[in-house]
């Protein structure tokens, strides 16, 4: 069966048509910026917490780059490519909004290959499917919207320039409508993105204001893309398009691919957002100062030590039991944690327990949770279940925050004004194991049940780092204050003792902090 290519809409008019010509014009670009921005990638440093300590070169992970002709554009979208050079990448996503369509949700183009003058780039069938079923009807396969626009296509020659060969494409349109469409992409996304995946982002910024009120509009338009708040974002782009700036239409073209971006760094744990670039279309020779179009080129990127060397932030069981706690890779843990904030700010504000779309096979796996909530280093709540009732893990965290905040007997429920200064806390759970000798238990790393009688109670495996207790007070506090027994239960033959491991990961702060 013959492939289907995509063939090239705009070449000739927004980029030139022959091979070395694209070259020629792209290595130019590349040369001209900043010579501090080289693979492979700027520096991030994390800022605001213990983390302060560690520093290092931040993974870049997605870019948002501008999509004018080249003669316009391509200096700026330059910066964010550059900082990709020689970089091995599997698969690239790049998003935008339609120019020329306006239909429901995100289509994925189904053509076997995109062509330029520099090559072909095959689409990655499989991570398209994944994107599609993840989707729940929000996303679909429609090649419609990919066939004339530009915005993707100018993307292509730059990455076909400074990634090394052999890297697939996924192409994905919004419609255009404001479904919270985004909301499902980027969730998709989190639970299908490898390690070695990319996202671009294609988007100019405000159209057809003078060159000074452009200026103004889009600085304020990064300000709010670098808070990672996409609320915030929709309320300044609504503002400006209700202002006076004479001729402005639009702070960014490709809002519905931002607020993707946007939501899927806070999904998967991307630490930093960095600005590169900005400039808009009066500052290129050709350019126009009396109606202009802002270009912006921005990194959102993953600082690599926060994943092994940041205090408190992941804490993974070290026994060998451990491996049946699950394993959860860094993006599972914030899609869990995510799962808490959320909940606790919905039913806490509303009275309704949110529903979740969660398509990551591990995220759905039968196994047990804890959610903790502490306020200003004191504990707020902690409720869990050791063993599901027949339910998947991000549905165990979901509940057990809402019991958390509601239903734990030590507290009065959570009230709005404390939604600010709480931290979240999510132990995800082995299936417990009986011991014949409390002596076995490894303080620290095995959470235990103590059971006898009608009586019973838990303790999680970091109550004994947080307290500083020997294994004795450890288990006299455990039967005093948990299951009500004598402190001394524990060393009663007729006691049973169950140990399980735990792997812990926290949120502990109100905002992921960001800077340039």
């Amino acid at each position: 069966m013959p492939k289907k290519i995509r063939q090239p809409a705009v070449v000739g008019q927004f980029y030139p048509s022959e091979p070395g010509a694209v070259s020629d014009q792209i290595e130019r670009f590349l040369k001209q910026t900043t010579p501090s921005i080289t693979s492979p990638g700027p520096s991030f440093v994390r800022r605001g917490t213990s983390a302060e300590r560690e520093s290092g070169s931040g993974q870049i992970r997605a870019i948002m780059v501008p999509h004018a002709g080249y003669d316009y554009s391509g200096a700026v979208a330059a910066y964010a490519f550059k900082a990709l050079q020689g970089r091995k990448v599997n698969t690239v996503v790049m998003i935008g909004n339609s120019h020329q369509a306006y239909f429901d949700g995100a289509a994925i183009d189904d053509s076997d290959a995109w062509q330029t003058p520099l090559g072909q780039a095959a689409v990655d069938k499989k991570l398209a499917d994944k994107l599609v079923v993840a989707g729940g009807g929000a996303i679909k396969f429609d090649s419609a919207p990919h066939q004339a626009d530009h915005n993707l296509e100018v993307e292509l020659p730059f990455l076909q320039t400074v990634l090394s060969p052999g890297f697939k494409i996924v192409p994905v349109e919004f419609g255009n409508k404001d479904d919270g469409g985004y909301k499902k992409l980027a969730r998709a996304l989190a639970a299908n993105l490898g390690e070695n995946d990319l996202v671009v982002i294609s988007t100019d910024m405000s159209h057809y204001p003078k060159y000074a009120d452009a200026n103004k509009i889009d600085q304020g338009t990064l300000e709010k893309i670098k808070s990672g708040d996409v609320a915030e974002l929709e309320k300044y782009a609504a503002t400006v398009e209700q202002a006076s700036y004479a001729n402005e239409q639009t702070a960014l073209c490709g809002i519905d691919a931002v607020k993707t971006v946007m939501e899927l760094a806070n999904l998967a744990g991307w630490d930093e957002i960095k600005i590169l670039k900005y400039m808009n279309s009066g500052d290129a020779p050709i350019g126009d100062k009396n109606q202009v179009v802002g270009y912006g080129a921005v990194a959102f990127a993953q600082v690599e030590s926060v994943k092994v060397k940041v205090e408190n932030e992941i804490a993974n069981a070290t026994s060998a039991e451990a491996v049946a706690t699950g394993g959860l890779n860094i993006k599972q843990q914030q899609t869990l944690l995510k799962i808490a904030k959320d909940t606790v700010e919905i039913y806490v504000k509303t009275g309704r327990v949110p529903e979740f779309s969660v398509a990551d096979e591990k995220l759905n796996e039968k196994q047990g949770a804890f959610v903790t909530l502490d306020e200003n280093g004191q504990l707020r709540g902690c409720i869990g279940q050791i063993v599901p009732l027949d339910q998947p893990l991000w549905q165990v965290v979901r509940d057990m925050a809402v019991a958390a905040c509601s239903e734990d007997y030590r507290f009065s429920p959570v009230s709005q004004d404390e939604l600010d200064e709480l931290e979240y806390e999510v132990s995800v759970l082995s299936a417990p194991w009986r011991i014949d000798d409390w002596r076995k238990i490894k303080l620290g790393e095995q959470g235990v049940i103590i059971r006898k009688g009608n009586h019973s109670g838990v303790f999680l495996p970091q109550v004994a780092v947080e307290t500083g207790w020997s294994l004795e007070e450890f288990l006299s506090q455990l039967c005093r204050q948990k299951a009500g027994l004598p402190s001394d239960a524990y060393k009663d033959k007729d006691t049973e003792i169950l140990v399980f491991t735990a792997q812990v990961f926290k949120h502990s702060h109100k905002k992921m902090q960001r800077r340039d």
